[in-house]
């Protein structure tokens, strides 16, 4: 008995709706609207369709983007930076460097700069190679105008998109660094591993304390870091694989309260993602993974 077609690309269908969302919550639920969709449908309704995985990524962009105005409105009132909500991921996602990059926290706040129906074309073409007239048909535009948006939201997000071409290896060797900086106070150490120009953006929502606003400067930046190991003695720091690279998760005290995400490039980091949401932080206790 063959695969339901549903069950057989529902990791790509969450992928899809996670890079067009930015939310494991709203893609989860947009997911499982297409199964609705998807199991309301008669058999012999189901047998005509041809490309069952075309029919199923259509529906899920065309829900993505009627959520995207909700969401827009929505972040519109959210206190302070709104940053993605990250996702633990395995080997295999990190394996794919072209898909690691996509759902990387740096790069899909930059997907946040995006017009909703620029993000689905670059989305779907430019990190699942969807064919532009399926992508025509899902938008309902022309495959011209498809081909217009897909140029405007390429240049769009190469003038944005960061530059991290460094090993795993390599990541987790800067994160270790910086960790130990951290948490021992260590300004000199900190201010070596943290280049020049580094930015850092804060996610609170309202609901955790941090940065109001994005910090750029390794000079301004270390001392305030190096005052955490006195503000939180006996704090835990540790690595994880968030959105297909390394990542950190920090414990200050009893609870996993900070997700930390890192861009680095020639041994130092030049961008930091903190996100202390309690709401976008919940669902990192299970893995999920990633797929095309």
């Amino acid at each position: 008995m063959s695969e339901d077609p549903f069950v057989a690309h529902r990791g790509l269908l969450f992928t899809v709706a996670y890079e067009m969302l930015g939310s494991v919550a709203d893609a989860e639920d947009l997911v499982q609207e297409a199964w609705l969709r998807w199991a309301a449908l008669a058999e012999t309704e189901r047998s005509e369709i041809r490309e069952p995985r075309a029919y199923l990524v259509r529906i899920v962009t065309r829900l993505c983007l009627n959520r995207l105005r909700t969401l827009a409105r929505r972040r519109e009132e959210y206190v302070g930076e709104w940053l993605p909500e990250p996702v633990l991921t395995g080997p295999s996602v990190a394996e794919d460097v072209e898909l690691a990059e996509s759902v990387s926290i740096a790069m899909l706040a930059v997907l946040e700069t995006l017009l909703p129906t620029e993000r689905a074309v670059f989305v779907l073409r430019e990190v699942f190679a969807v064919p532009y007239d399926e992508i025509a048909e899902a938008l309902d535009k022309s495959p011209a105008a498809v081909r217009q948006v897909a140029t405007r939201a390429r240049k769009h997000v190469a003038a944005r998109r960061p530059r991290m071409s460094v090993s795993r290896a390599e990541q987790q060797l800067v994160v270790e660094r910086f960790l130990a900086a951290l948490t021992t106070g260590d300004v000199p150490a900190l201010l070596e591993v943290l280049a020049p120009k580094v930015l850092v953006v804060g996610d609170g929502g309202g609901l955790a304390p941090t940065i109001p606003k994005p910090v750029r400067g390794a000079a301004k930046l270390a001392p305030v870091m190096a005052r955490f190991a006195e503000l939180a003695p006996g704090a835990q720091a540790f690595i994880v694989d968030l959105n297909g690279g390394i990542a950190a998760r920090i414990d200050p005290g009893g609870e996993n309260d900070t997700a930390v995400s890192f861009v680095i490039e020639d041994g130092r980091i030049t961008q930091i993602y903190a996100i202390r949401n309690p709401h976008k932080l919940k669902r990192l206790e299970e893995v999920t993974e990633l797929r095309r």
